[in-house]
């Protein structure tokens, strides 16, 4: 058996590794070769910068032009009547009847309640009783400093004074007209035109002096009371057309104007501001609610709130010129539910766009709908 030397058999194994390493080299460049082939674009196919054609925008649009402005101001406030009055009794007795109960309408010195009044007659008797005992004391005072009680006009001043003093009369006389008062204050009666509330005694408990009976509201004296901003004072004054709103029942919106307007600015930058309000029935003593303030402002720039949009935190009106839609910087004033005034950026007769301008461009050509002309 012929074995072959050791070199020589390294030396093909070395060949063998060399042959095999051209081989994937060669493979490698073949596959890059291919792939430079595929570079190549078909006919008629788009790349990717391709742009699309532009597309006409479809706008309303109106002429500017000076109008009145129907400016409204937006408050929050509570009601409460200018007619109210807190009832108590003069004496501390048992009531011996109350005639009315909360809610009912009641008529200027009709009847609420009544006390037991035999405490008092028997008090106003004796008051009066005491009295007439001064009134004769004063007399035998008189005779005896030369005076008859007739002659009461030419007694001077300083005698008559002493004279009443040491008689008792001034004190006896005090004391029968506190009996007088308690005994016709012991019939409550209503001082005015309105409707029951707060009452919650019972008949035959004894009455306080010091906590209220009932309230008497006059619901046609009904006022809204708010606040405006100290900047907004300008834009209202006394007999402004006021629109109020309950929150708790927006059905019940009413009218009103404003009847006063406090000359006083608060820490706060607030001024308190009250407005008659008329009553249709269905509104209360302390109810909530939302006050809104109209007033009529001549030659003003109003354009809708859909004209105006933001780019970059910034106000902008699109106007048409040559159908295209340009932008302009702009500065609203006053503004309503539904308009806006121009302070600057527009003038009179410029054309805005009013609607499909949410997504314009500076320039972009535009195709009008429709034209109003308020």
């Amino acid at each position: 058996m012929y074995i072959l030397p050791f070199y020589y058999i390294c030396d093909i194994k070395f060949n063998t590794m060399k042959s095999y390493n051209v081989f994937i080299i060669l493979l490698i460049a073949g596959l890059i070769g291919c792939s430079g082939d595929k570079k190549t674009t078909e006919p008629g196919e788009e790349s990717v910068e391709t742009v699309l054609p532009d597309e006409t925008n479809e706008v309303t649009v109106m002429a500017l032009k000076t109008t009145d402005f129907n400016h409204e101001l937006i408050s929050n406030g509570k009601l409460s009547a200018r007619m109210y009055a807190d009832l108590k009794f003069e004496s501390a007795e048992p009531i011996a009847t109350i005639y009315v109960k909360n809610g009912d309408r009641v008529t200027k010195g009709q009847k609420l309640a009544e006390l037991s009044k035999f405490r008092l007659a028997n008090k106003l008797s004796q008051a009066k009783d005491a009295l007439e005992r001064a009134k004769l004391e004063l007399q035998d005072v008189l005779i005896g400093q030369g005076y008859k009680l007739e002659d009461s006009a030419r007694i001077p001043a300083a005698t008559m004074q002493l004279v009443k003093t040491k008689s008792g009369y001034d004190q006896s006389f005090i004391q029968y007209k506190l009996a007088e008062f308690e005994e016709r204050n012991a019939t409550l009666t209503a001082p005015f035109d309105g409707i029951v509330a707060n009452l919650f005694a019972k008949p035959f408990n004894t009455a306080s002096t010091s906590d209220v009976f009932c309230t008497i509201i006059n619901p046609n004296s009904l006022e809204a009371s708010f606040t405006v901003l100290e900047s907004e004072l300008p834009l209202i004054k006394a007999g402004d057309r006021v629109e109020v709103t309950p929150f708790a029942s927006p059905e019940n919106k009413t009218e009103g104007r404003i009847s006063e307007i406090n000359p006083l600015v608060d820490e706060n930058g607030m001024v308190k501001v009250k407005a008659a309000v008329t009553d249709k029935g269905k509104l209360f003593e302390g109810m909530n609610v939302r006050v809104s303030v109209h007033r009529s402002l001549s030659k003003q720039l109003v354009i809708p709130k859909e004209a105006l949009v933001l780019r970059s935190g910034k106000q902008v009106v699109f106007t048409l010129v040559n159908n295209k839609a340009y932008w302009n910087y702009v500065q609203t004033g006053l503004e309503n539910a539904e308009n806006y005034t121009i302070a600057e950026g527009l003038k009179e007769g410029d054309i805005i766009i009013t609607s499909g301008n949410i997504n314009l461009a500076h320039e972009a050509p535009v195709t009008v709908i429709e034209s109003t002309n308020d």
